[in-house]
């Protein structure tokens, strides 16, 4: 059994009851009674009178048991390990003092400055070795790039 709703008052319309309405842009509303349908083109406000469902659920009226009140959900905290640190070493981490702490980073921090420092001096040595055995190269012949590729040597012009 298919049921509508009132367009105006929001109550339930059975079949074989209410009346259909029409408006100009071909929209429909259905209304209970004659009693709806007047108020609806009297353009009232549903909200605004006392029986209808949309004032009922506006104003809170009727609802038999209270709703009781959602409880937000708190969020647990876990601790999990991290790629290349286990969780005791991670708890060892947090217990240290601020003093050893920072103590700690700070020689962190010089041992990588060092391994920086003795890269970019062992880069400088592999650029000076490779630049004097091409100045070595150089004193000899010039070459192209077409001739360091590979390709053969121009021959040279003979005059008679």
């Amino acid at each position: 059994m298919r049921t509508y709703d009132d367009t105006f008052s929001g109550q339930k319309i059975y079949p074989g009851k209410g009346k259909l309405y029409v408006r100009g842009d071909s929209k429909i509303f259905r209304f209970q009674n004659g009693k709806t349908e007047s108020l609806f083109l009297q353009r009232k406000n549903p909200r605004r009178i006392a029986w209808t469902t949309l004032y009922r659920r506006q104003h809170k009226k009727g609802i038999s048991e209270e709703v009781a009140k959602k409880r937000t959900r708190r969020t647990v905290k876990h601790q999990r390990a991290i790629v290349g640190a286990s969780l005791d070493v991670i708890k060892e981490r947090r217990s240290m003092r601020p003093e050893a702490r920072a103590a700690a980073r700070q020689r962190a921090v010089q041992e990588a400055k060092e391994k920086k420092t003795a890269a970019e001096s062992k880069k400088k040595l592999e650029k000076a070795k490779s630049a004097a055995t091409s100045a070595r190269g150089q004193t000899q012949r010039i070459q192209s790039k077409q001739g360091a590729k590979g390709a053969p040597s121009k021959v040279q012009a003979k005059s008679r």
